[in-house]
């Protein structure tokens, strides 16, 4: 198949879907009619040149992900506020952006401190609780690996078991099936969408399941004595190890080949964790979220 380019992340009650620099958020309301809002994001990193070299660029999209995520996650929540919000004046809503800004910049710093700290500091301190059973550095760091692995995966069943996690994990396979359905060369209705694979090579899931196999590549390098460089190091190189990552996920999303898709049928395995299939009424916010972004039948007539 030949990559559409386009991508996306469920929300609650819905769907965002990214083509260039324009975005759509669609959500089912609880009126379940179906709200869809479209924009132009801005990246929050100021140059342009960086964003385009190999291996830095994943970390610049790293950090839009977050950043679009967050945003797109608290526009589809505010559908599900208790109390109906009361008109606000220009000047308090001005007020209200700022706080919003300030909160989502803190919730974004603290999400990335914690990841690094259980996923990447974490796995460190509980692998050296083994070096008693084997003074080999190579077998160490892979156990810390096989320990980030677990970890990961690990939050996703305990995260998975909640109700509105299952449903957003059903909105991300709804994600994944239109974009395959287009990329198969099919027309893009609910019936096609629905016979359409949930797994994607693109999808965010394998990027983080890439990020925890590369981190032990990387680990290997290390070879400091102080246990404070080491743990130093670690958190120096995760960018590094993110824009490696990222440039795995970009081929394997543009490449059929037999090795890529088979290096990539480890992240697609978890895949299974983090997307159910979806409903009908799912189908049709995906599709909403896609046709106000994505021109598909034009892009099918020119590439298929």
């Amino acid at each position: 198949m030949k990559s559409s380019n386009i991508g996306g992340q469920a929300v609650l009650e819905g769907i965002m879907m990214k083509n260039g620099e324009k975005y759509a958020v669609a959500v089912r309301k609880p009126d379940k009619e179906i709200a869809v809002d479209v924009k132009n994001y801005k990246s929050c990193i100021p140059w342009k040149t960086p964003a385009k070299i190999p291996f830095i660029r994943g970390i610049f999209n790293f950090i839009d992900s977050l950043v679009l995520g967050m945003r797109t996650l608290t526009y589809s929540a505010n559908f599900y506020e208790e109390e109906e919000p009361r008109q606000m004046t220009e000047e308090e809503a001005r007020k209200q952006e700022r706080k919003d800004r300030v909160f989502m910049n803190v919730t974004i710093g603290i999400s990335v401190v914690l990841a690094v700290a259980v996923f990447m500091i974490l796995p460190y301190f509980l692998s050296s609780f083994l070096k008693q059973f084997t003074e080999s550095r190579t077998v160490m760091v892979i156990l810390e690996g096989v320990i980030r692995v677990l970890i990961f995966l690990g939050y996703i069943l305990l995260v998975s078991r909640m109700e509105d996690i299952q449903r957003t994990f059903m909105y991300h396979g709804a994600e994944h099936k239109c974009i395959n359905c287009i990329e198969q060369g099919l027309a893009l209705n609910v019936e096609n969408v629905r016979k359409s694979s949930k797994q994607h090579k693109r999808c965010g899931t394998s990027f983080l399941f890439f990020v925890m196999i590369v981190s032990i590549l990387f680990c290997f390098f290390i070879t400091a004595e102080s246990q404070l460089v080491r743990i130093l190091l670690r958190i120096a190189l995760f960018p590094l190890i993110a824009g490696v990552s990222y440039e795995i996920i970009r081929l394997a999303g543009n490449s059929d080949n037999a090795i890529i898709n088979l290096l990539s049928r480890p992240g697609m395995w978890v895949q299974n964790l983090t997307t159910k299939e979806p409903d009908d009424s799912m189908i049709e916010v995906a599709i909403c979220a896609v046709e106000a972004v994505f021109d598909w039948k034009t892009w099918q007539r020119e590439n298929l």
